[in-house]
C-alpha cells in the first residue's frame, strides 16, 4: 500500500498544488486513494491556506496513506516522524554531534584557537544532526516536503509543546544558533488513533478531519483499486462481512487495510465465495486479538456469513 518515494520522480513530472476540491479528489484518485469529498475539501483547504491537516480516526482507515499518496502525487519528498512514548527533541528535532565536537575542541586547543572562536566553530550547522522536524524545514528538489507526524497520540503530552512553534511559524529555535525558518512551509499531515486526546493548543493550529470507516460502496471501490483481480461476488461478500464485524463489540475493529489483506489472502486460497471453514481459518488476517477471534469464530462467523449472502441475494447482487 505504500506509495513510492516522490524524490525518485523526474522533475518534469512534479505536479502543482490542486486548485479546487475536484482537482484534489482527482489527485488522490491518481494515487489509488478513494476519498470522500469532505476529506478532499479539508485537504484542499489545508494546502491552499498553508495549514497543517490533523487526521483522527481508527487505526487502518487510511490516515497515513494520505500523506504518502500526497507526496508521490505532488512529486515532493516525504519526511516521516513516527511517534512513540519517550520521543524527545533529540530524536525528533535535532541534537549536537558531541563526538565530532570533542575532536574539534582538541584540534582547536592544539592549534591555540581562542575560546570564543572555538565556541562559534563547534556550535555551527556542521555539527548539527538534523532530525525529521528540522529536515522538514529545508527545501527539497520538488519544493517543500510533505511532513508526516504519524500517531501523535503515542507520544507523551509534553512533546506536543515542541510542535507548537513549528506548526505556528514553521521554524525551530536552537539556543546556540537562533531560529531556523523554512523558506517555504512544508505540507504537514498529523495523524492520531485517538488513544488519548491531543491538546487544544495544537489542534487550533490545524485543520481537523475525522477519517471514518468507509461506506460499503466506497470500500468496494477501494478493493477494485487495491485488489483488482478479486471476483466481484467475493469482494461484495468480504465487504459485507467486514461491515458486520464493525457493528460488533470488538476490542479492535478491522480497518480498510485488513479488508484489503483478507481479500488478497482469500484470492491466494482460490476462494471464489466465503465458506465457514475458510472464514474461520483466515480470521487472523482480519482480527488481531485472540479474544475477538474467539468471539467471532464458529457459529457467529457462520451466522454473519449467511446473513451477508442473504442480503446480497435479496438485493439482487451476485453471491
Amino acid at each position: 500500500m505504500t506509495a513510492p518515494l516522490a524524490a525518485k520522480r523526474p522533475a518534469d513530472q512534479r505536479t502543482a498544488l490542486p486548485q479546487s476540491v475536484d482537482e484534489t479528489l482527482a489527485l488522490l484518485k491518481r494515487g489509488d486513494y478513494v476519498a470522500e469529498r469532505s476529506l478532499s475539501t479539508a485537504l484542499f483547504l489545508a494546502l491552499k491556506l498553508g495549514r497543517p491537516l490533523f487526521l483522527e480516526g481508527e487505526a487502518g482507515v487510511g490516515k497515513t496513506e494520505i500523506a504518502k499518496v500526497l507526496a508521490h502525487a505532488l512529486g515532493r519528498s516525504l519526511i516521516r516522524l513516527q511517534c512513540y512514548e519517550g520521543l524527545d527533541v533529540a530524536s525528533a528535532v535535532y541534537e549536537w554531534d558531541y563526538a565530532r565536537q570533542m575532536v574539534e575542541i582538541r584540534l582547536a586547543e592544539a592549534g591555540g584557537k581562542g575560546r570564543d572562536a572555538m565556541e562559534e566553530s563547534i556550535f555551527s550547522e556542521r555539527f548539527l544532526v538534523k532530525r525529521p522536524l528540522l529536515r522538514a524545514l529545508e527545501p527539497g528538489m520538488g519544493g517543500a516536503p510533505v511532513l508526516l507526524i504519524d500517531e501523535l497520540d503515542r507520544a507523551d503530552e509534553p512533546f506536543e509543546a515542541f510542535l507548537l512553534e513549528i506548526l505556528s511559524d514553521f521554524q525551530v529555535t536552537i539556543p546556540e544558533i537562533g531560529a531556523i525558518k523554512a523558506p517555504e512551509p512544508p505540507i504537514v499531515v498529523i495523524t492520531s488513533n485517538r488513544t488519548r486526546e491531543i491538546h487544544d493548543a495544537l489542534k487550533r493550529r490545524c485543520f481537523y478531519h475525522w477519517v471514518d470507516f468507509p461506506s460499503a460502496e466506497r470500500e468496494l471501490d477501494i478493493l477494485a483499486l487495491k485488489a483488482p483481480g478479486a471476483p466481484e461476488a467475493l469482494s461484495r461478500e468480504v465487504v459485507g462481512f467486514v461491515h458486520k464485524l464493525r457493528e460488533m463489540e470488538l476490542f479492535k475493529l478491522p480497518g480498510v487495510a485488513e479488508t484489503i489483506d483478507w481479500t488478497h489472502a482469500l484470492m491466494q486460497l482460490d476462494c471464489l465465495s466465503l465458506d465457514p471453514r475458510t472464514v474461520d481459518d483466515t480470521l487472523g488476517v482480519l482480527l488481531k486479538y485472540q479474544d475477538d477471534i474467539a468471539k467471532v469464530q464458529g457459529s457467529e462467523a457462520n451466522r454473519l456469513m449467511v446473513q451477508v449472502k442473504a442480503e446480497l441475494a435479496a438485493a439482487g447482487r451476485p453471491r
